[in-house]
């Protein structure tokens, strides 16, 4: 068994600011440290009461387009760039203090939240993080879109993603694998952005959504590519969705060493796979192995 890693926590509270997407209105998120074992935890302090919503899989609701979660009769919406954030820098324990309902949309990835916690530093705490070992093959969805995880040696997290839009779209096929540390999530990930097709924006402006978003706050593409912005990198899409899937990932509320592989999977399948896992997957702790479920 490898060593299990401490926790950590940031060394200071850290701030974004932004607007939401979807609903256009302001909000601040301020990260502040958090003990050991107390996890990553949202908290509403807009609202009569500070509100807290922990992150895991069991307080996910199902959303449009986007990772939700609620708790104590409020939710958070939009918060898979702030969770793969967390997760990419290995930080355990965190209190995301919100006065909003969705999360800051910010540039489309999760960078800016990636430049706020590494200005505020990270610290080990003095207890091991759990790992959940993936040690058979586990798949969810269905010949079109599905996700699986496979063992992977060595306890390493490793991510691949397929896109695949078709010939006849801007998008057309992507792939990326990449093998997941701070820093190749740092460099290969966090600063990949959300992207739309020209005809969804127009469709959800028509319906009073997203009126507030610009193509420099997102990536649009048209029939001949992207509109009014320029790719970070070549296959920018397909790597928004590792980002993505890293966020959802984290709703496991440990550290995951296998393969996950994805074709065409959305935050569905993969909170889907995610409680497969932790009913089936072996835990590794401080004190040694466990079954879960």
């Amino acid at each position: 068994m490898k060593t299990l890693r401490k926790q950590r926590t940031i060394s200071r509270t850290a701030e974004v600011t932004g607007f939401g997407y979807w609903s256009g209105k302001n909000v601040r998120v301020e990260f502040r440290p958090a003990p050991a074992n107390s996890g990553i935890v949202f908290v509403r302090g807009d609202l009569d009461r500070p509100r807290r919503i922990p992150v895991a899989v069991e307080y996910r609701i199902e959303v449009p387009r986007r990772t939700a979660l609620a708790a104590d009769g409020c939710q958070v919406e939009m918060v898979e760039h702030i969770l793969a954030a967390l997760y990419g820098l290995s930080i355990d324990n965190c209190e995301i203090w919100v006065d909003g309902q969705e999360m800051p949309g910010c540039d489309g990835s999760a960078q800016p939240f990636v430049q706020a916690l590494d200005a505020a530093g990270i610290v080990e705490q003095p207890a091991a993080r759990r790992r959940l070992v993936v040690n058979d093959i586990t798949r969810v969805g269905d010949d079109d879109c599905w996700i699986e995880a496979r063992p992977l040696p060595a306890g390493r997290l490793s991510l691949k993603y397929k896109l695949d839009f078709g010939q006849n779209n801007p998008i057309g096929k992507q792939a990326i694998e990449v093998a997941i540390t701070a820093a190749s999530f740092r460099q290969e990930l966090a600063p990949a952005r959300t992207f739309i097709l020209q005809e969804e924006a127009d469709w959800l402006r028509q319906r009073g959504l997203g009126t507030r978003v610009t193509n420099q706050d997102l990536l649009i593409f048209g029939p001949d590519g992207v509109q009014g912005n320029e790719l970070r990198f070549e296959n920018e899409c397909v790597r928004h969705k590792a980002l993505d899937l890293l966020g959802d990932l984290s709703l496991a509320g440990c550290d995951l060493a296998g393969q996950f592989i994805a074709h065409k999977s959305g935050h569905r399948l993969n909170a889907e796979l995610v409680k497969v896992l932790l009913k089936e997957g072996q835990m590794e702790q401080g004190q040694g192995l466990r079954r879960t479920g």
